[in-house]
């Protein structure tokens, strides 16, 4: 059994489950989410406010049982993203190193001799906060991790003195410089 496909999920009351056979539609205050499960192995239920997943097998061996778990996942997942959206909230750090939104991209000045621009899908928002503070938020937690990712990647952290774009909370692992 899988410890987290056992789990009901909780849906609040401004969102709402349309099942239709495979396909799922989940909508919110902040927009709708498709998803598909495999109906040949899962069945789903709405039961009030609570959505559940279940095996349609007795027998449940090891790949049933994790693919329970995050189909299980990737449906709170979206349930999360349609209520409250999700967010990650990038640094920047160093001498000169700043970020401006100009129109569809995101403008990154990270001590390269040129700018670096950021094309920003449109299912995506991002603000910038303050010249130094990323905030990327969105409905699918897939796409605004993976954005947070590539951004991060333009300029990954450096250990001697901590320069690049990190997200916030992020533990960076700090080397002592060169001794004489």
């Amino acid at each position: 059994m899988s410890k987290i496909g056992k789990k009901n999920i909780i849906i609040p009351k401004d969102s709402s489950i349309k099942i239709d056979g495979a396909d799922l539609t989940i909508s919110g205050p902040k927009g709708t989410k498709k998803l598909t499960i495999n109906d040949k192995i899962f069945s789903s239920k709405l039961i009030d406010s609570e959505f559940q997943l279940e095996p349609l097998e007795k027998k449940i061996d090891k790949k049933i049982s994790i693919m329970w778990g995050t189909y299980r996942s990737l449906i709170n997942n979206a349930v999360t993203g349609v209520t409250s959206g999700h967010e990650k909230i990038l640094e920047l750090n160093g001498v000169g190193f700043r970020a401006n939104l100009k129109g569809e991209n995101l403008n990154l000045q990270i001590g390269f001799s040129h700018d670096v621009n950021f094309k920003i899908p449109k299912e995506i928002k991002i603000t910038v906060e303050k010249q130094t503070v990323i905030k990327i938020s969105g409905v699918d937690k897939e796409l605004v991790t993976k954005i947070a990712a590539d951004i991060k990647n333009l300029k990954p952290i450096e250990p001697y003195k901590g320069k690049g774009i990190k997200e916030r909370g992020q533990f960076i692992l700090r080397k002592e410089g060169k001794k004489k």
